[in-house]
């Protein structure tokens, strides 16, 4: 089997050379949420520095139980038993495709590490296109057929995962969508498993997404983590909530998780406990995130769509996957890949091609992750957090129109980056 280092990582890290060498790139390849760490949990963390010790394979009851409180906080009763912690949300997944075993249903397109873990673990992921103007949730029309199909081959389907809201539409799935998904799935008995780590920050607070463990918690398996919500990425923390009553899932993810990772880490694990436990001042900060994402990420959506290209508008999280397929005759390209060259050679602008979420190659999609565009420095990213209209910021405005600028000459005609490559429209952003 040959494994290949996540798209978004390699893209990351060929922009950070660009860098560099010193050209001056756009990073909208990284989903990173781009703030700093809040002082209560870094003094949290300090103050849990000298703690050493592997601790249970689970996590500790102390975060086990804040983590259950969040989840009853959202209307979803929770056993601390049945919650299950790693380094990150990504190992917690990679652990429940091997615990649950069989195929697993993806929509397409979807997160890169989704498919690449299915691989690893031996399932073979069946990809279902969302219902036209969504994402994160597969159409349950086509998830019968999908899953009926696979196991007349002698193929065994156990899971169905959808995400809440989506990476990479930054969509959020209609409720219609999930209560037909959540029905199938108790007809053809899938485990649910629900990727609700952007859920705190979908931008109309009013606008609560309908989690599958709501309608189906005895088969939903939530997972979620800090990274996105409080920008602790680099801290690798994740949670993950099981069904009601599956002991035996927790003790297979557990074997799993007492080979690979042991325990997650005891500093983090204490800093993550408070913060699960929502006090006021994270509380507010998420707001305040949910605010700047949902602010630029609009205005982002915006200047590809004035350019020709056509997506949907995003409702949560930091990221927009524009179609430039009305644009395809004046690109001169006929791959994602191809497109995701040539804006990042010819305009200095760093994305990631629609093919790594699993499109078809020949469909122009990409995906934009904009929360890179708040600053260099801690106090740049303040700023942008705290700003009442961070889109007049310097930095900010300065990407933006550099983005618009390039979008304009493709829309009409395309024309080379040496004509843009200037230090007034190409800001230098931090990719990490």
């Amino acid at each position: 089997m040959k494994v290949t280092v996540s798209a978004t990582l390699a893209a990351n890290e060929d922009i950070e050379r660009r860098r560099r060498a010193g050209e001056r790139v756009v990073n909208l390849a990284f989903g990173e949420a781009g703030l700093p760490v809040h002082p209560a949990l870094r003094r949290r963390l300090i103050a849990a520095s000298g703690s050493n010790g592997y601790g249970p394979v689970a996590g500790t009851p102390d975060l086990r139980a804040a983590a259950a409180g969040y989840w009853e906080r959202r209307g979803l009763p929770t056993d601390p038993d049945l919650v299950v912690s790693g380094p990150g949300s990504k190992p917690l997944l990679y652990s429940l495709l091997l615990a649950i075993g069989g195929d697993v249903v993806l929509p397409m397109p979807s997160w890169v590490s989704y498919a690449a873990q299915a691989d690893l673990v031996g399932s073979r992921p069946i990809m279902v296109p969302p219902p036209p103007g969504e994402g994160g949730a597969p159409d349950p029309d086509r998830v019968r057929s999908a899953v009926l199909h696979a196991r007349a081959q002698g193929r065994t389907v156990g899971s169905v995962l959808v995400t809440l809201p989506d990476n990479p539409t930054g969509t959020l799935a209609n409720q219609q969508t999930i209560r037909r998904l959540v029905q199938l799935a108790e007809e053809l008995d899938l485990t649910i498993i629900s990727d609700e780590i952007y859920r705190d920050l979908v931008h109309d607070p009013d606008a609560e997404p309908l989690s599958p463990a709501t309608l189906a918690p005895e088969r939903t398996v939530i997972t979620t983590g800090l990274s996105k919500s409080l920008a602790l990425g680099g801290w690798r923390i994740g949670v993950a909530r099981l069904p009601d009553g599956a002991h035996d899932l927790r003790d297979r993810m557990l074997a799993v998780a007492s080979e690979i990772w042991s325990s997650p880490s005891a500093p983090v694990q204490q800093a993550a406990a408070y913060a699960f436990t929502e006090p006021p001042e994270l509380t507010e900060r998420v707001a305040a995130s949910r605010r700047l994402h949902g602010t630029v990420v609009q205005a982002v959506y915006e200047r590809f769509t004035a350019a020709g290209a056509v997506a949907a508008r995003p409702q949560g999280g930091f990221y927009v996957y524009p179609d430039f397929g009305p644009l395809r005759d004046r690109l001169g390209v006929a791959t994602s890949s191809e497109l995701a060259a040539v804006l990042l050679d010819r305009y200095g602008l760093g994305v990631l091609p629609g093919h790594a979420f699993g499109d078809e190659p020949g469909e122009l999609r990409v995906r934009v992750a904009t929360s890179l565009l708040y600053g260099e420095t801690t106090e740049q990213r303040l700023s942008a957090l705290n700003a009442p209209d961070p889109l007049v910021l310097p930095w900010i405005a300065r990407a933006l129109d550099h983005l618009a600028e390039a979008l304009e000459h493709i829309a009409t005609g395309g024309v080379p980056r040496r004509a843009l490559n200037h230090a007034s429209l190409i800001p230098t952003v931090a990719a990490s």
